[in-house]
């Protein structure tokens, strides 16, 4: 067996993720901050379209984190993580059905909140949601493609599994989602953002940020049972579903990230060794090809 071949086929030590790590967080936090705050700086994308280019490109960090951790292991001819999932056909049926339990979760909690005293979901409200994002086709390109496709290649596709390397799947997900919710902090001083909107030291706020954590759980869930497609559909579906709803009262909030947590602790649980997709040894970006 040749040198290259060797190193193909002998896996990394799982504390040699540690780098790739470090590496990943400090470009994704790097380029979304630093794009932040020049969008802060700006005055945010109501007041400057300048600030709104930096503030979409600030998304980006994430995925641009990804490509060089996906360059740097092609270069050192090193595997894939073992908890890499693999493009799959056979995975593609969990993208629709995990989609729609995210936005089934979402939607049963807003009436839950109502029956407690919060605001009722309102069908005209989701169609003036869309008609203010210029028509349905343009909610859909920018929900997709402001989040998800911006994000889950870099949590999911690349941090998660390297993480999955030294900590089980909650320990994983929970770590992973604190530090998402740390990642999205700057949006709240980015005006014309909804986290802005909310405030960073309002019961809204507060539950906004926190929210991050339940919803990572349920991206992981998805990534581990169908790749990153499935957790962009997730995380899609998500952010979709509460834009679309308006949700920006505290009991509304709460009780969304009380069921996604519930749902997350559930999901994960269900997860037996043998469920794991078959892992990759050679995939764009660790994991489905493009969140």
């Amino acid at each position: 067996m040749t040198t290259a071949s060797a190193r193909l086929a002998t896996p990394a030590a799982p504390g040699g993720y540690r780098g790739d790590l470090i590496l990943f967080m400090t470009i994704a936090f790097g380029v979304s901050w630093a794009s932040w705050a020049v969008a802060i700086g700006l005055g945010g994308p109501s007041v400057s379209p300048l600030a709104g280019q930096f503030h979409l490109f600030g998304a980006f960090g994430p995925l641009i984190g990804a490509l060089v951790i996906r360059v740097r292991r092609g270069r050192r001819g090193r595997p894939a993580p073992e908890h890499a999932v693999r493009f799959r056909p056979a995975n593609l049926a969990w993208a629709p059905l995990l989609l729609v339990a995210a936005s089934a979760i979402v939607l049963a909690a807003a009436f839950i909140s109502h029956a407690a005293g919060g605001p009722a979901p309102s069908l005209d409200g989701a169609l003036d949601v869309i008609a203010g994002f210029g028509g349905p086709a343009t909610f859909l390109v920018g929900l997709i493609i402001g989040g998800p496709l911006a994000e889950e290649p870099g949590w999911r596709g690349t941090a998660y599994p390297r993480m999955r390397a030294t900590k089980g799947r909650f320990l994983a997900s929970l770590i992973l989602g604190a530090l998402w919710a740390v990642w999205h902090l700057p949006l709240f001083f980015i005006g014309g953002t909804v986290q802005n909107s909310l405030g960073a030291t309002t019961p809204s706020g507060v539950l906004f940020a926190a929210s991050s954590i339940p919803m990572a759980m349920l991206c992981c869930y998805a990534y581990e049972r169908g790749g990153v497609l499935t957790s962009i559909a997730v995380h899609f579906a998500t952010n979709a579903t509460m834009v679309l709803l308006d949700v920006q009262q505290p009991v509304t909030l709460a009780v969304i990230m009380g069921m996604q947590a519930v749902a997350a602790a559930a999901l994960l649980a269900t997860i037996r060794p043998a469920d794991r997709p078959t892992v990759v040894t050679t995939s764009p970006l660790d994991s489905a090809p493009t969140h």
